[in-house]
């Protein structure tokens, strides 16, 4: 799902790349060095937080066919690809001598499109699963599975599905300003700060290890991906304030 999510996200933004009149030769790259780049960030981010998990099979970190003989990389990290996936984006842009701003606009909705899709893999797997709850869309994983393990035979949070709808949601809402944005790089900035927003509050009801928690005020918990959500919220009102104001 994580690369039926790429190649989504690659699709719509060759669509986009047409409308702003860019070489789609030139998006096809940028998604390459995003593919790379963000899951060796979303893989590192895991196994740095999850050490013992990899203790005597150092090589299960990259090679896709487990010691266990489970087939596939297990334990990703979204925002830890997204971290490396910026600068990737960042970098490619300038050694093609174009703007990262316009770039990152174009990728922006499909970005969206992509982790929403990769999500439903991650709801598929029952991992990345919520806390306990009584409503009536919480959701009751098997025991065979890591959600189903933690709360057998429970009602929860289905937070990977909640991240499909506000990603979609975000998805639309870029394409709809996209056709009305006032600044270059206006689209990735109101991606840093709309998904930044949802992901928090998102965060807020999700299961996690105590390695992923980085510290503990009474019953709140500040985790990485709440860490990163925060930094995307301020970091991208800061860069929105500074873009809209005229110039004097």
């Amino acid at each position: 799902m994580v690369f039926l999510g790429f190649a989504l996200g690659a699709w719509f933004s060759l669509r986009q790349a047409r409308r702003a009149e860019l070489d789609p030769n030139v998006v096809i790259d940028a998604v390459l060095w995003i593919l790379v780049s963000s899951i060796i960030g979303a893989r590192l981010t895991y196994v740095v937080f999850h050490p013992a998990e990899f203790a005597g099979r150092w090589l299960d970190v990259v090679n896709p066919i487990q010691s266990d003989g489970r087939i596939g990389i297990a334990g990703l990290v979204v925002l830890g690809g997204f971290v490396f996936a910026v600068p990737a984006v960042w970098l490619f842009a300038r050694k093609r001598k174009l703007s990262p701003w316009f770039l990152m606009d174009v990728l922006a909705p499909g970005a969206a499109l992509g982790i929403g899709l990769g999500r439903i893999g991650c709801f598929l797997n029952g991992c990345c699963f919520g806390h306990p709850t009584s409503l009536p869309w919480g959701v009751v994983f098997p025991t065979t599975c890591l959600a189903g393990s933690v709360y057998p035979h429970q009602s929860i949070h289905p937070t990977q599905l909640y991240e499909v709808l506000y990603s979609f949601a975000i998805a639309a809402f870029l394409v709809w300003q996209s056709r009305r944005s006032h600044f270059t790089g206006e689209l990735i900035v109101q991606l840093l700060i709309l998904y930044g927003f949802f992901r928090f509050l998102n965060e807020t009801i999700r299961y996690y290890e105590t390695s992923m928690v980085l510290f503990n005020i009474g019953c709140f918990r500040m985790t990485l991906s709440m860490m990163i959500s925060v930094v995307m919220v301020i970091g991208g009102s800061v860069i929105w304030l500074k873009k809209a104001r005229p110039s004097s």
